[in-house]
C-alpha cells in the first residue's frame, strides 16, 4: 500500500512540473497579445483623430506619448507641405489668370521684405497677419543671442526702424542673390477681417493719436456731415463707415499710396513677381509657422508665440462691422481688395449683401 502511495505522489508531482512552463508559456502568450492589440489601437486612433482633424473641425487632435514614438513628427510636416504646395499652386495659376503685365521690381518695392541671413530667409511682412510675432521671430534668429524670448521684446522695438534689415537696403547684385537663394514667405488674411482689424487699431484706439491726427482728421472733413469742431482738430471718433467712404474715394489714392495697414498684401509683397516658397496663413497660423522654422533649420532655436484669438471670433467681427455698411460701398470695397481674394484663395464673405 505504501509502495502505490510514493508512486502516485511521484507521478503527480512529474505532472506539476510538466504544467508549470506550459502555463508560464501561456502567460507569455497572453501576454505579447495584449500588448499587440495595445498598439494596433493606438495607432487606429491616431488615425482617427487624423482624420476628424481633416473634417475641418477647430481641434487639436491630442497625441499620446505612445503615438508620439511610433509616428513622430515627419508625417505631420509632409502633409503641412503637401497642403502649402497646393497652395503655392493655386497662387501661380490666379497669377497667370488675372496678371498680364511683367515689370522689374525697384528697391521701393522691396521694402517689406526683412532680412534673415543667418538662416537665409526672406519675410514679407503684412501688417495685421501677425507681423509684430514675425518680427519679434526675426529679432531672435538674427540676434546673435540678445533676444531669446519673442514675448519680451516690446511691440514698439519690434517695430522700431534699424531693428531689421530691409532687402531694399542691400545693393542689386545682393538683392538679386537672396532673391534666387533664400526660401521666401508671407503671411496673408481675410482682406475684410484684416481691414477691420485695422480699423480698430488705428481708428478707435485712444494712443494712436498719430493715426487720429494723420488720417482721421481728413477723413472728417471729406467725409462727415456738419462736423464738430474737436471732431476736425483730432479725428478721433472716425467711424467704419466713415472710413470705408475714405477708402473707395478716387481722391485717396490719387492723392498718395495706402497706409501700409490697410494696403493691399498683393500690392505690398508682389506674389506674382516674387515666387514664395510659403504662402502662410492668419488661419492656419501656428502649422504653417512651424514649418517655416523647420525648413528653416530654426525649429529648436525658437517656438512661434501661440495666438489665443479664433478665426470665428474674427470672422463675426468683420460681419459686425459690415452689418451697416451699403450694398452699394460694401461692391465698391470688394472691387479694391478683389485681387487679395482673388489670389490668396478667400471667397466672398456670406455676410456681404451684393450677392
Amino acid at each position: 500500500m505504501r509502495m502505490m502511495m510514493k508512486a502516485r505522489i511521484t507521478m503527480m508531482k512529474n505532472m506539476v512540473m510538466m504544467v508549470k512552463p506550459r502555463v508560464g508559456r501561456v502567460l507569455l502568450a497572453t501576454c505579447a497579445g495584449s500588448f499587440f492589440i495595445l498598439i494596433l489601437y493606438f495607432q487606429n486612433s491616431a488615425r482617427a483623430e487624423y482624420l476628424l482633424g481633416k473634417t475641418g473641425f477647430p481641434v487639436k487632435p491630442w497625441r499620446t506619448p505612445l503615438q508620439t514614438l511610433f509616428e513622430g513628427d515627419q508625417w505631420d510636416h509632409a502633409a503641412v507641405g503637401t497642403m502649402l504646395q497646393t497652395r503655392r499652386s493655386f497662387l501661380d495659376k490666379a497669377c497667370r489668370s488675372y496678371t498680364r503685365k511683367r515689370r522689374v521690381l525697384s528697391p521701393e518695392d522691396l521694402r517689406h521684405l526683412l532680412v534673415d541671413d543667418r538662416h537665409n530667409l526672406l519675410y514679407c511682412y503684412v501688417p495685421k497677419v501677425a507681423c509684430t510675432n514675425w518680427k519679434r521671430m526675426l529679432m531672435v534668429l538674427t540676434g546673435d543671442g540678445h533676444y531669446r524670448d519673442p514675448l519680451a521684446i516690446p511691440a514698439h522695438e519690434a517695430h522700431a526702424p534699424g531693428k531689421l534689415r530691409s532687402l531694399s537696403e542691400y545693393s542689386k547684385a545682393e538683392i538679386n542673390y537672396r532673391l534666387r537663394k533664400y526660401r521666401k514667405f508671407i503671411f496673408v488674411r481675410d482682406p475684410f477681417e484684416r481691414l477691420v482689424s485695422a480699423y480698430r487699431n488705428k481708428f478707435t484706439r485712444s494712443y494712436n493719436t498719430a493715426f487720429h491726427k494723420r488720417y482721421g482728421t481728413k477723413i472728417v472733413q471729406r467725409h462727415r456731415a456738419n462736423p464738430r469742431p474737436e471732431a476736425l482738430e483730432n479725428g478721433s471718433d472716425v467711424s467704419f463707415e466713415e472710413f470705408v467712404y475714405y477708402l473707395v474715394d478716387p481722391r485717396t489714392q490719387r492723392e498718395e499710396p495706402f497706409n501700409e495697414h490697410w494696403e493691399r498684401a498683393h500690392a505690398l509683397c508682389h506674389p506674382c513677381l516674387i515666387h514664395y516658397d510659403v504662402v502662410g496663413k492668419y488661419e492656419s497660423l501656428a502649422q504653417d509657422s512651424r514649418y517655416v522654422l523647420k525648413i528653416a533649420g530654426a525649429e529648436g532655436e525658437v517656438e512661434f508665440p501661440a495666438s489665443s484669438k479664433s478665426t470665428r471670433t474674427t470672422e463675426s467681427m468683420a460681419a459686425k462691422f459690415f452689418k451697416n455698411i451699403s450694398p452699394f460701398y460694401q461692391k465698391k470695397l470688394y472691387n479694391l481688395y478683389r485681387m487679395d481674394f482673388l489670389l490668396f484663395n478667400y471667397s466672398t464673405p456670406t455676410y456681404l449683401k451684393f450677392r
